[in-house]
């Protein structure tokens, strides 16, 4: 059988797509280099034995949930500290954030986080079909010049890789402040053959997700006037 991720011709590895800008900003402080160095090789998801299964990455049958450019990490180390019984991959490529995160996991003793620093869509494509029970897309860069827009990490063929590694109604939840994302993401969602969103009441979809807590970048947009977010929650046909 053919793969239609294949035939939609969107992942040349010769001509990798990158969904991100630069990958550093301040240095790592000792200790998060000593992280870097000594945990994460330990923790990093490699795509060299593809398909990826999660009873390979984490030694047992557990749900896992995938969190594409988790930022600082606090939504990530939050649910993987309340959810034990599940599994987590988080997708980041800021030596920053990877460096944050890894201190969580250290400090949390979370075991049940593994780490990709690299784009997201490979990591998809490495996954068994249906390997994943959820993923996130939490704020992501919304590349507002138009020129940028092919930076987005929404679009036909991300898409693609997303719902073939989701379970048939596992969800994909994304949250943006960002109107004119929201606004692109649900024109991708309900023009994608694989995906459902059973529309909220006017209004409601500017509810957190239950149980949410503010990201740091949330915070930071409140700061900055931007004080109205989309929650939008979709379905794997």
């Amino acid at each position: 059988m053919t793969d239609k991720r294949a035939t939609r011709g969107f992942y040349d590895p010769d001509k990798p797509r990158a969904f991100f800008g630069r990958r550093a900003g301040h240095r790592l402080h000792e200790g998060q280099e000593a992280l870097m160095r000594d945990l994460l090789p330990e923790l990093a998801v490699s795509l060299d034995d593809a398909p990826l299964t999660g009873e390979a990455l984490f030694g047992n049958d557990h749900a896992v949930w995938l969190e594409i450019g988790y930022g600082g990490g606090e939504h990530l180390a939050r649910q993987a500290g309340l959810q034990p019984e599940v599994n987590f991959i988080g997708c980041e490529v800021f030596t920053g954030g990877i460096g944050k995160m890894l201190t969580a996991i250290r400090d949390q003793d979370l075991s049940n986080v593994r780490l990709h620093t690299e784009d997201a869509l490979p990591l998809l494509l490495a996954m068994q079909p249906g390997m994943l029970s959820g993923a996130f897309l939490l704020y992501p860069d919304p590349w507002p010049k138009r020129r940028h827009h092919k930076r987005r990490f929404v679009s036909p063929q991300s898409l693609d890789a997303l719902a073939a590694a989701l379970k048939p109604g596992a969800e994909f939840r994304f949250a943006t402040d960002i109107e004119d994302y929201a606004d692109w993401t649900l024109a991708h969602i309900l023009d994608h053959p694989d995906f459902t969103w059973a529309a909220p009441e006017s209004g409601r979809w500017h509810e957190p997700f239950p149980g949410w807590k503010p990201t740091r970048y949330e915070m930071k947009a409140r700061r900055e006037g931007r004080n109205k977010s989309w929650y939008l929650t979709f379905s794997r046909k």
